[in-house]
């Protein structure tokens, strides 16, 4: 039975969304969390494991300091308290990515707590309260084969991959976020961008969702106005930031309507679906898990000094925002067009286009134009559309040059995107080079003078503007690639 599900404008005048974010970071760490195998993404299955990330009898971790530092590094870009005194411990459960059957974390003493980070939506700031963040080790990476979906369900068979297993990792988990209404899922998604910002400005890890070293597990519930908080469900594992924004307004949609209908929401985990943008259940999280946490007795409390904390506290980078206020002052930007900047997810790639040698009105019409609608049509992050800052400065500096104009650049610009090189390779290959040699474009001016004899004596006449038709001509009999000033001054010059 097709179930008509209700529309978003018409839920959030009559719900209440409550949003919560907890998201796990992969740390850059050349070594695991507690043993020295290496952190390189890739590489053949179960090539990067030894006894210790794998839990084998006899094994001891160690803690790598490398990793204790950067989570206290993200814990105070985010306003967070540093406990003086903490320690891990041991989360038992059973499941095959697991290979000790427990996960070394912190349960009820954490690393960072009670902590905050501010996002900008529709020109307001919004407080996103933090409540912890936590150190932890990943777990391998189950493939599960012979199914149409990728799931456990209807597979035939599934393949562990240890190689993650023991990858320092950070979890960052945000207090409830009530208040923000039918802004919710852009809040939802601008929490993550900045967030991911943060953590990219400390330089402690690529944050690169594709690859999985950030993921997003998105907490959402309904209530009506003046009542208590609905039961919430928890999407796991959202992969990108377009993805976190369409995993929560398709969560409020369908809960909206089990709501509607009479029905309860059954507190459960669930997955998003990229091709479709829905989300359906996962496992039942009705009773708590008894993960039987208790002390890591294999390692030693955490104790960071506060003089190590301090000294740390200066090392911290200018932090996003503030940075995107300066470049705004820079580039001479009103709050609109920064505002579309951000949307668009451009700020760094235009940032890296002008080191790169243009000026920032070069860089954001390629960004926030041409491969901005290309990125918006194929449903991709806007630094995944195939051309890189190099290739955009590259870009603007021949067409500054007077070698290619935009409409050639366009041209050239489908070549670096679809890997034929770079912009000076493809215009040279394809031979799109502007032509404003005056011997090569006389002909071309003879002849569209010849075929537009009432215009050509309008212009002898004086009347100069009429010239607009005959470069018109020039232009397409060369292909676009005539200099269209050379063309016009051609013209006047000839009919005079």
């Amino acid at each position: 039975m097709t179930v008509t599900l209700p529309p978003y404008d018409d839920v959030v005048t009559r719900y209440e969304p409550v949003i919560g974010l907890e998201t796990h970071v992969e740390l850059g760490t050349n070594t695991k969390m507690f043993c020295g195998c290496p952190t390189d993404f890739g590489g053949q299955p179960n090539t990067r494991i030894c006894p210790v990330c794998l839990g084998l009898p006899g094994s001891l971790p160690v803690a790598n300091k490398a990793a204790i530092e950067a989570t206290i590094r993200i814990g105070l870009a985010l306003n967070c308290t540093i406990a003086t005194w903490c320690r891990f411990a041991r989360k038992n459960y059973f499941y095959p990515d697991m290979p000790k059957n427990y996960q070394i974390s912190q349960y009820d003493e954490p690393l960072c707590t009670d902590g905050w980070l501010d996002v900008e939506v529709d020109g307001e700031l919004v407080r996103i309260g933090i409540e912890r963040v936590h150190l932890e080790e990943d777990t391998g990476k189950t493939l599960h084969v012979g199914g149409a979906t990728g799931r456990i369900h209807g597979a035939t068979e599934s393949l562990v991959d240890y190689n993650r297993a023991g990858i320092p990792l950070v979890e960052i988990v945000t207090k409830p976020i009530p208040g923000t209404g039918a802004l919710a899922p852009i809040v939802a998604r601008a929490y993550v961008t900045e967030l991911r910002d943060v953590i990219r400005s400390l330089d402690v890890s690529d944050v690169r969702m594709e690859q999985g070293s950030l993921r997003c597990d998105v907490n959402t519930s309904l209530n009506l106005p003046g009542n208590d908080w609905g039961t919430r469900t928890e999407t796991k594992n959202v992969n990108s930031l377009r993805s976190v924004e369409r995993a929560v307004r398709s969560e409020i949609i369908r809960q909206a309507s089990v709501l509607d209908a009479g029905g309860r929401i059954i507190q459960e985990t669930r997955h998003f679906h990229e091709d479709t943008g829905d989300t359906t259940s996962g496992r039942s999280k009705e009773t708590a898990t008894d993960y039987r946490y208790f002390p890591e007795p294999d390692l030693v409390p955490l104790a960071p000094d506060a003089a190590w904390v301090d000294t740390l506290r200066a090392t911290l980078p200018e932090l996003p925002r503030l940075h995107r206020k300066r470049l705004q002052t820079e580039w001479g930007l009103s709050d609109l067009d920064m505002q579309s900047v951000v949307n668009a997810g451009a700020v760094e790639l235009i940032e890296l286009t002008i080191a790169a040698g243009t000026t920032p009105e070069g860089a954001r019409k390629w960004w926030l134009g041409e491969l901005a609608r290309r990125a918006n049509e194929a449903g991709i992050e806007l630094a995944a559309v195939g051309a890189t800052p190099a290739h955009v400065a590259e870009l603007q500096r021949l067409v500054d040059e007077g070698k290619l104009n935009d409409k050639l650049a366009r041209t050239v610009l489908e070549g670096v995107i679809a890997g034929e090189g770079t912009p000076t390779e493809i215009m040279t290959a394809r031979g799109l080079g502007v032509v404003s040699d005056t011997g090569a474009l006389t002909a071309a001016v003879d002849e569209a003078i010849a075929a537009n004899p009432d215009v050509a004596e309008k212009i002898r006449e004086g009347k100069v503007a009429a010239a607009g038709v005959l470069v018109g001509a020039v232009m397409k009999a060369t292909r676009g690639q005539a200099d269209a000033k050379t063309v016009r001054d051609l013209i006047i010059s000839r009919l005079s």
